[in-house]
């Protein structure tokens, strides 16, 4: 069967002025990912659309942001902020391309809505609707445009709150402003809609009368309020990061992964991890983390750019930044920071390290307290540790250096030079212990402490 093919219209023109931002609202982020980019790959992820974006004025990193999710997005610009009717008429050269095709209206603030709903929305279509309306049930309906419904449950009308009657207002079921249309000439029926209310608006949500005045048929496809909670304020953009991460870990959960705590785990867009994962609380993932099949990550660790290979031990208390690739039953652990460092399988650095730049082969031992010097103030140099070898505690390894496979470093050495493999290397200064020295310098100290209270 052949794929009907669909427009998304993905209306981002809003300023965000109550987001106190100089960013353009629909760049603000959730899970790391800016709303627009998640309304634009969730319209992606539907087999046979095509994206337009209606942007504002001046709005270019709207612009370079739609484009870097969805290559082949257009890009209309809403020359003034007119209405919801006057923002799809911005994109009427698309429109028109699509005559009497699927059109599907987002917005690019409403980051939550789920592929599944928008099906939904569109096989309200295939069972003859010509404009299918998203509804949902708020507990405080105030501020929403209300859904009308006739006796035989079609949609007469969306009453905007400013201008409904008593009645109206106290309808529950409301709406989302997301809209499906299969509608020929879609944009002259738009072009009918008047601003004849309490704003002075181009109202999309009046298409619904002009459309049953042309004998076509409406109606409603409610989902839960949160796929279409909008972002207006920071507060919002909370509560709507609160719900993806909710849902995100509840996915990972019926996957097969372990959080000891969900609640204080917090994931990105693109958090990649396997089965039999076990996770403690108070876990934050970062951008670009792949977690393999069996790692165990203990708590209050800090992890992004990095990937974690089977079985591995990470924490607690353990940050890993970009370029940290941690093999198989590698242990990293309480206070050890990682950075653009390889670990072969095996190896182990369970305390109070930095890592930065290098690579530490399989079954190396790296001893508390070491401290890879890659940076020079001017350039980054990298370590390179062999596998099997071991770093005692307390040890500088200062870059460029290799340390041979198997190698000994005694502790407490500043190594500045290649070791060989299977060598011991040792760089210390000679221990000299004088008696009686520390009994005449308190002697003197007390003297000096007498004298000056005199």
């Amino acid at each position: 069967m052949s794929v009907r093919p669909c427009l998304f219209v993905v209306l981002a023109a809003g300023k965000g002025t109550r987001m106190k931002s100089s960013l353009p609202k629909v760049l603000h982020k959730v899970a790391g990912q800016s709303m627009l980019a998640h309304v634009l790959t969730t319209a992606s992820r539907i087999e046979g659309g095509t994206i337009a974006v209606v942007a504002g004025p001046q709005m270019d990193a709207v612009a370079t942001e739609a484009v870097r999710v969805v290559p082949g997005a257009r890009i209309f610009e809403q020359s003034a902020q007119l209405g919801t009717a006057d923002a799809v008429l911005a994109a009427k050269p698309a429109l028109d391309e699509q005559d009497g095709g699927d059109v599907v209206v987002l917005f690019a603030d409403t980051p939550l809505v789920r592929g599944e709903v928008i099906e939904r929305l569109r096989a309200a279509l295939d069972s003859g609707a010509n404009i299918a309306v998203l509804g949902f049930r708020p507990k405080d309906p105030t501020g929403y445009g209300r859904l009308l419904i006739d006796d035989r449950g079609a949609l007469t009308g969306i009453r905007e709150e400013q201008d409904a009657t008593a009645a109206e207002r106290a309808i529950g079921l409301c709406n989302s402003g997301v809209m499906a249309f299969r509608v020929p000439r879609l944009s002259e029926l738009l072009s009918r809609i008047g601003s004849a209310n309490a704003k002075g608006e181009y109202y999309l949500t009046d298409a619904i009368e002009i459309a049953r005045q042309q004998g076509l048929k409406a109606t409603v496809v409610e989902c839960d309020e949160s796929d279409v909670l909008g972002v207006n304020t920071r507060e919002q953009l909370a509560v709507a990061e609160g719900i993806w991460q909710a849902r995100a870990r509840s996915a990972f959960m019926r996957d097969g992964v372990t959080m000891v705590a969900p609640e204080t785990v917090w994931l990105n867009f693109d958090t990649r991890i396997a089965s039999d994962v076990s996770i403690e609380p108070n876990v934050i993932f970062g951008a670009g983390v792949t977690v393999e099949e069996g790692a165990q990550i203990l708590g209050f660790c800090h992890i992004e750019g990095a990937t974690i290979g089977k079985g591995a031990r990470i924490g607690p208390f353990a940050r890993f930044r970009p370029g940290a690739r941690i093999g198989a039953n590698v242990h990293i652990g309480n206070f050890v920071e990682v950075k653009n460092v390889t670990l072969g399988e095996g190896a182990k650095a369970n305390h109070l390290s930095y890592l930065g730049d290098g690579s530490v082969g399989a079954g190396a031992n790296i001893g508390a307290g070491t401290i890879f010097c890659n940076y020079d103030g001017y350039n980054k140099e990298k370590t390179e540790i062999g596998d099997g070898a071991f770093i005692g505690s307390n040890t500088s390894l200062v870059a460029p250096v290799k340390i041979g496979a198997g190698a000994y470093i005694g502790s407490g050495s500043v190594i500045t030079k290649d070791v060989s493999p299977g060598a011991l290397a040792i760089e210390r200064s000679a221990q000299e212990e004088r008696p009686g020295w520390a009994e005449k310098f308190r002697a003197v100290m007390s003297r000096r402490k007498a004298a000056q209270k005199r």
